[in-house]
């Protein structure tokens, strides 16, 4: 590869690590091509993707992005995997597929600059999709108005009661006369 070549794929690889929001390191060395094509279709279904790059110029693409938190890294044999939006389903596919093909080792990775190592990784895998954690919250976020409703229904209609109360009893006494 020329050098001009080189520099436009550093160039490319920069501003593609600048958008991502997370991008996570993994060993793919003992992988045959048919293996690596499905992770890469897997993780285009998960709306990541997957490039294996020299360990030289990664790190010189990932200068003045959150990738550079993980640079220390990036040794042996190296392909990066990258998301801009389902952090978590970006490491469910990976550790899904690391315990698949157990050659596939994940060394680091970073979400908004703040560095994962293959444990945390591994913990975010177990989190929910994005779609249920918002699904969650927006069932937490329409069950407090929901009880406020139900208890300020509860005082009026115990007003009611009340009010009905005095009524019946103001209505005895002349009743009685």
């Amino acid at each position: 590869m020329k050098k001009e070549e080189k520099q436009v794929l550093v160039d490319v690889l920069h501003r593609r690590l600048e958008q991502a929001k997370a991008s996570f390191l993994v060993d793919y060395q003992g992988l045959n091509v048919e293996a690596m094509s499905r992770l890469r279709g897997d993780l285009r279904q998960a709306g990541a993707e997957f490039q294996v790059v020299k360990n030289r110029l990664l790190k010189l693409a990932s200068q003045q992005t959150d990738t550079a938190s993980i640079v220390d890294s990036m040794h042996g044999p190296s392909a990066i995997a990258l998301t801009d939006e389902d952090v978590a389903g970006c490491a469910k596919t990976l550790v899904a597929f690391a315990k698949s093909f157990e050659r596939l080792k994940i060394k680091r990775g970073q979400i908004s600059g703040k560095v994962l190592e293959a444990e945390g990784i591994k913990k975010l895998a177990e989190l929910p999709g994005r779609d249920v954690l918002l699904a969650q919250a927006l069932s937490a976020m329409q069950a407090v108005p929901t009880s406020l409703v139900r208890v300020l229904n509860g005082i009026i209609a115990k007003l009611l009661y009340a009010l009905k109360a005095i009524e019946q009893q103001k209505a005895q006494p002349a009743d009685a006369e």
